[in-house]
């Protein structure tokens, strides 16, 4: 009776849980980030120069997410916050619940005139 009763709690836990244990939303790399950012932008035919991707440290849902900033050009620099959802290229442009404030890591830069 006592092991039906923990196998029944069993199930009703990994059935509260999911079960599978996959979740939504997962993180991504820099690196596989900037691909799919590149990727991304050339099946919309967009012109950019350079996409550089880095981990802003902090999360959505539980998944690391990773800012990208896309140089569009004169100077135009757009940012990208990426997650993975359901392993697909997700970012705060489609939902903006995505954090993605101004990140301020980098030292200031110093400026030369001549």
């Amino acid at each position: 009776m006592r092991l039906a009763i923990g196998a029944l709690f069993g199930a009703v836990l990994l059935a509260g849980c999911g079960g599978n244990g996959a979740s939504t939303y997962s993180a991504t790399t820099p690196s596989d980030a900037k691909k799919l950012m590149i990727d991304y932008l050339d099946g919309k035919q967009l012109t950019y120069h350079w996409v550089a991707c880095l981990r802003s440290g902090r999360t959505f849902h539980g998944a690391a997410i990773v800012r990208c900033n896309v140089n569009f050009g004169d100077p135009h620099i757009e940012a990208y916050c990426i997650v993975l959802k359901h392993g697909k290229l997700y970012t705060d442009h489609q939902d903006p619940a995505i954090p993605c404030q101004r990140d301020n890591r980098a030292p200031p830069a110093a400026i030369v005139s001549s």
